[in-house]
């Protein structure tokens, strides 16, 4: 009985994608680099616990009706990278780490949803809070043995004909050759390109054939061309993942095709969770949940031919929630304020512009400001001893002339570890795991990415809801 019962419900997903089949013309896929379930699951943790109770308060993503657990190993390894995993969701096809658009043999070229996308006559846009030619991004366009091959997968950008990229920068956009820039060639290749962020967008975006939109030259000195400022560090003139989202749903509307296909990561997850700083983190995620509430805007307007999915590429950090006491408190996170880059740039800074007015007392207002360590976060006898020890060894660094950014950093290291003890909050690495990764799917025929699901198994199962050949 129960066999039969569950062969029923297979049939009516079945018939439930047949008849969305042709009927879908938007389709979002967001990938949540480094997004685990227990990210989502810490995310909502500390959601309810600013309201005050224990449990979890759902964010947008995960209320959608579809809900599955995704496996994410590679082809070689059993924990994946982000070019396979990311060549995996984008092509249906598993590969070697580090390779990108490409099969294990680092020869035979595959294609991902967004070629077959643009062959079935529909505006394309790649997006990403990251360089728009990291491994997650590059996988849909991009076909190179090796992810560090920024330059050809730039390239290779250039030749897609997409009509849509944004993100932080090209990564690595000259040659020691004497090539022109990845800009000359994508200017060259019919793309404008806007550094002004959403308000120039505005402007001048929508009277262009193809666009690529990036964060101003400003922030690329600070960051450099690998991501835009986390969450926790933006201020009003940022580019923001959520403006990119808006700004990317109007420009491929305006193209007037048959519909589009729109990719964007959410990038920043996987850079905090490779630096085990959860209070970052959690803003990563529900910065993307914000960028996901711009394309559930457009979906509530379009229920009937629109199709929202996010996965993610792997885990990343090992993260667990708990420590041995069973308790937890993630409320204390409210009290962080900026990233841990942000922390190590800005007592860098201060010791630069005034040496001799950097004190014990200087940092630890910093802390009390920006971390909340003396201000919302009470630290035991053992956390104080640790930071003080950080301290003279900052000054026995700024005393020798030597290593003082370094010794800096490490008080700055230690400040996130004691983040994460006094929320209750364990990191197995600094690298990926093998663990579930979410997906959640809202639209016509979304169903069948319901329960236990291979990566392998997204990019073909949206393109034969939205009628694209998988080629």
């Amino acid at each position: 009985m129960k066999r039969r019962i569950l062969s029923l419900l297979f049939m009516a997903a079945l018939a439930l994608t047949a008849m969305a089949q042709g009927q879908v013309k938007y389709v979002f896929y967001f990938i949540g680099d480094g997004m685990g379930v227990n990210q989502i699951n810490v995310t909502e943790t500390y959601q309810a616990a600013l309201k005050g109770r224990i449990g979890f308060e759902p964010i947008l993503m995960s209320s959608f009706p579809v809900v599955g657990l995704v496996n994410t190993y590679s082809a070689t390894n059993g924990v994946t990278d982000s070019a396979a995993g990311g060549t995996a969701l984008a092509s249906g096809h598993k590969t070697k780490n580090g390779a990108i658009g490409m099969l294990e043999d680092l020869e035979t070229p595959v294609t991902s949803i967004a070629q077959w996308a643009k062959n079935a006559g529909k505006a394309v846009g790649v997006a990403t809070n990251v360089a728009i030619t990291h491994a997650t991004p590059a996988s849909f366009y991009g076909h190179q043995p090796s992810r560090q091959m920024y330059y050809e997968l730039g390239k290779d950008l250039c030749k897609s004909g997409f009509d849509f990229f944004a993100g932080a920068d090209f990564h690595r956009p000259y040659t020691k050759e004497g090539e022109p820039s990845l800009r000359q060639q994508a200017q060259a290749a019919g793309y404008t390109i806007l550094t002004g962020g959403y308000k120039e967008y505005e402007k001048k975006g929508r009277k262009a054939d193809k666009l690529i939109m990036l964060q101003s030259d400003q922030q690329n000195e600070k960051l450099g061309s690998d991501h835009l400022p986390y969450a926790l560090d933006q201020d009003r003139n940022d580019l923001t993942l959520e403006q990119i989202v808006r700004a990317g749903i109007n420009f491929l509307m305006s193209k007037q095709t048959d519909g589009f296909f729109f990719q964007i990561e959410g990038g920043m997850i996987d850079y905090a969770c490779h630096r085990n700083d959860i209070g970052n983190a959690i803003n990563e995620v529900l910065d993307l949940d914000k960028a996901v509430r711009v394309a559930y805007e457009f979906y509530q307007q379009h229920p009937d031919e629109t199709i929202i999915v996010i996965s993610a590429d792997h885990e990343t950090g090992g993260l667990v929630m708990g420590t041995g006491p069973y308790e937890l408190h993630t409320d204390l996170l409210r009290f962080q304020h900026k990233s841990i880059d942000e922390l190590k740039w800005l007592l860098n800074q201060q010791y630069q512009r005034s040496p001799k007015k950097f004190t014990w007392a200087s940092v630890q207002k910093t802390l009390k400001e920006e971390m909340g360590f003396g201000a919302g976060i009470t630290l035991d006898e053992k956390q104080q001893q640790r930071l003080e020890r950080r301290w003279e060894a900052v000054e026995d660094a700024i005393e020798e002339n030597e290593k003082v950014k370094e010794r800096i950093n490490d008080l700055c290291e230690t400040t996130k570890h004691i983040l994460s003890e006094v929320a209750r909050i364990s990191w197995a690495s600094g690298g990926h795991s093998n663990g579930y990764v979410p997906v959640y799917a809202v639209g016509p025929g979304t169903e069948v990415f319901q329960g236990r699901i291979d990566n392998t198994e997204i990019a073909p199962g949206m393109a034969k809801i939205a009628g694209y050949k998988a080629e």
